[in-house]
């Protein structure tokens, strides 16, 4: 096995002994990929008198395995100990890793080896995704032939996790056992069930009654995205609970899959539900109703005693119903406005000698740990439970970028990765026109899988304390199970591996390779995946030369420039095409008789900047490089409803300065500057420029919006110009009231296109 893990494609050529059958070419497809894999000559076949053999207690395991192949092969399984024709499991003292595994199979047996239950269950992961994809549905094809393998495995990180959000929207149990499994079969071991927020309360709690008749339904739902203007409202009730019965169904579901399933109860902050359900938990005492629109709000939970009761209260039947050794208590997104007019809250700084309401947070949340841990239990909260100081023994959720794990882990906290940037599934996967509305931004899967858990800021000590990474779903925009598995897959397929896979076998192009036929195994299993392979990606080079890649190369690209639609027979595509005039690309993924996927478009303005130097004094931030300082003057516009795109730069909090230097002097008569705006996500476009040229000193210029995300500047100014600078000041910080309210604002730039 090399260092870097190569799939196989395997060919059976061997045939059947008594028949002369030829045996079915079998394809190795696993994800996430393992260790390491070695294809040997022959395989092995499962008739009907072949058996299972359990010589140690893989109880879990063994049963799993069994009750898949009863109903996939339509037939009793007799378990007892052979050493032939059967697919034995044995205790392996010698695996250390406690999740780790060894199969082997041969001719005679498949031998799955392990020191754990855990191991095993994955073992058997491995052997299901070996077998045909026919098998996820109840089949008679028998015998069945498995390739010869030899497979070493156990997993790059302890944590490895998928989270959903029912509280925006709400899905039945069922969906959720589905959820589950899909995540077993990629060697997932950690669900983050989210069922508490401002739009829904979603667990039954016996002690408060008005959890399940008031905080679990809302009036209304807000229609369309949230930056709309008007906002539109379903005028109908929206909600419901799960039981505590039908909790420990999904408990002991998840258990049987070697999943931990951790609940989060938000606090302080989004928990407008909850006070509308019980007024007095508020700092007002005013009443409230459950949250008809997403985003922050103020109202918080009030730091009295009367408050910590009832969180205690909530706490123990969560925790009498959880095994998980996690509670997850939330802590993000808490606006403090209230807390600074509260009596309460204020007298509760005053004595206990606290600095401000940043420090009431830290102690809110402490308290709570301290509760929390008095029931053998730790807590997990977003990364805002650094600010005001750290509780002691939690384990961070690093949401906000990166820096509040590099702070948490060097401070020698255990921290879970799950940045915006790289795991919110919540964000737009592809660029086309006709994907369903998402919150904004742009995940694609190539983003996902790339993604490394460990920043470069630690020390090979302090990446000890990354228990691992966590794709999010939060489901504003997600009415329906089939949304969910749409924007979960295949970047559940891509975490699996960033969790599961070690850094140095992964590969990007062996991965879609598999998931292009892991495509088969999704829809036996009727998961609703989105799918891009087929489409097409385009970028500059170095010359200026525009190119178009696919993530299946076994395909055609064609292309037209005029306009047109491409067809079979359209120009193909070659070598990159030059820009030098406005035109517009038109292409797509072509196989031998008609179009295999979505058409591809491309404007390009060539406008008076394209080709000139150009240079910034900050660089993006690291989670939207875009295309570099030289994407802003290419041409090519941004997308007006994905920040994340390759055309889109991030900044941070910083005031920046562009800097643009033609060729020759060059006459200016208006500025064309495009700025994303969407207070919803912290990003704010500049109330105003500087203007500068080399003939001309600093003028402040307010900019007129022209159209979506653009902002025209007139330039009165006589005279060719050799260069210009633009000063871009930053929004600032976000006021209170607004979605991340204390924090600084982002901004988002994308062309500058001069006339």
């Amino acid at each position: 096995m090399s260092a870097r893990f190569l799939i196989l494609y395997s060919l059976i050529l061997t045939l059947l002994s008594c028949t002369e059958q030829e045996v079915k070419p079998l394809r190795i497809s696993i994800i996430p990929a393992p260790q390491s894999l070695l294809v040997n000559p022959g395989y092995f076949t499962i008739d009907p008198s072949t058996l299972i053999s359990n010589t140690d207690d893989f109880t879990h395991s063994v049963d799993f395995l069994k009750s898949f192949l009863e109903v996939t092969t339509n037939r009793s399984w007799e378990t007892k100990y052979a050493t032939e024709n059967v697919i034995l499991f044995e205790y392996d003292a010698s695996i250390t890793a406690a999740e780790a595994y060894t199969l082997e199979s041969n001719a005679q047996q498949i031998l799955i080896k392990a020191s754990t239950d855990a191991g095993a269950f994955y073992a058997v992961q491995t052997l299901i995704q070996l077998l045909p994809f026919e098998l996820e549905k109840p089949v008679n094809a028998q015998p069945i032939h498995l390739p010869a393998v030899s497979i070493k495995d156990q997993p790059r990180f302890s944590y490895r996790g998928m989270h959903l959000d029912v509280s925006r929207h709400l899905f039945d149990v069922e969906f959720i056992k589905k959820y589950i499994d899909a995540m077993a079969m990629l060697k997932m071991n950690s669900f983050h069930w989210h069922l508490t927020d401002d739009q829904g309360w979603r667990i039954e709690i016996k002690k408060y009654p008005k959890l399940q008749e008031i905080a679990a339904y809302r009036d209304s739902t807000l229609m369309g995205h949230y930056n709309d203007s008007p906002r539109l409202y379903n005028d109908k009730k929206y909600g419901g609970f799960y039981t505590q019965e039908e909790v420990r169904e999904v408990i002991a579901f998840a258990k049987a899959r070697h999943i931990n399933i951790i609940p989060e109860i938000e606090m302080p902050g989004h928990a407008q539900a909850a006070i509308a359900a019980y007024p007095e938990l508020g700092c007002t005492g005013n009443e409230t109703g459950v949250a008809t629109e997403w985003g922050v709000f103020e109202n918080i939970y009030c730091p009295n005693e009367a408050t910590f009761t009832f969180l205690e209260n909530v706490l123990d039947e969560v925790m009498e119903l959880f095994p998980s050794p996690y509670i997850h208590i939330g802590g993000d997104e808490a606006p403090k406005t209230q807390w600074k007019t509260s009596d309460i809250a204020q007298q509760v700084i005053k004595e206990n000698g606290l600095k401000d309401e940043a420090e009431l947070q830290s102690y809110f949340i402490q308290r709570m740990e301290k509760y929390v841990n008095s029931k053998g239990r730790n807590i997990i909260g977003w990364d805002e439970i650094l600010e005001g100081g750290l509780a002691p023994n939690a384990t961070v959720m690093s949401w906000r970028g990166t820096a509040g794990a590099v702070e948490a882990a060097k401070a020698g906290h255990d921290v879970i990765m799950t940045p915006t940037s790289h795991c919110y599934f919540d964000y737009y996967q592809s660029e086309n026109d006709d994907e369903p509305t998402a919150i904004g931004g742009f995940l694609p899967l190539e983003k996902v899988y790339h993604f490394n858990p460990i920043p470069k800021e630690l020390t090979a000590e302090e990446a000890k304390h990354i228990l691992g990474p966590q794709g999010n779903i939060w489901t504003e925009y997600m009415t329906t199970s089939d949304q969910v598995e749409y924007m979960a897959f295949p970047r559940m397929l891509a975490m699996s591996e960033v969790a599961w896979t070690a850094a140095e076998n992964k590969d990007y192009a062996s991965f879609i390779n598999r998931v292009e036929y892991f495509h088969k195994r999704m829809d036996e299993m009727d998961i609703n995946y989105a799918n891009h392979l087929c489409e097409l990606k385009g970028s500059f080079n170095e010359s200026q030369e525009y190119e178009l890649q696919t993530l299946l190369p076994h395909y055609d690209i064609r292309y037209t420039l005029d306009g047109t639609e491409p067809t079979a027979t359209a120009t193909l595509y070659k070598a990159p095409i030059p820009f030098t005039a406005n035109m517009t690309l038109k292409a797509a993924v072509f196989n031998e008789e008609k179009q295999i996927g979505r058409l591809f478009t491309q404007e390009f303005l060539y406008h008076k900047a394209v080709g000139a130097n150009i240079s910034i004094n900050k660089e993006p931030h690291k989670s939207y490089p875009g295309s570099g300082a030289a994407g802003l003057i290419n041409g090519i516009k941004g997308s007006d409803s994905r920040y994340g795109d390759s055309e889109w730069l991030g900044f941070w909090g910083d005031d920046i300065e562009i800097e643009i230097t033609f060729k020759e002097s060059i006459e200016i008569n208006e500025i064309e500057l495009r700025f994303y705006n969407a207070p919803g996500q912290w990003i704010y476009a500049p109330t105003h420029i500087v203007y500068l040229t080399s003939e001309m000193p600093g003028e402040k210029v307010y900019m007129e919006k022209s159209k979506e995300n653009s902002y025209n500047l007139k330039i009165d100014q006589p005279g060719a110009v050799d260069s210009i600078k633009l000063v871009i000041p930053n929004y600032g910080i976000i006021p209170d009231g607004k979605q991340g309210a204390g924090n600084k604002a982002w901004t988002f730039i994308d062309e500058i296109i001069i006339n």
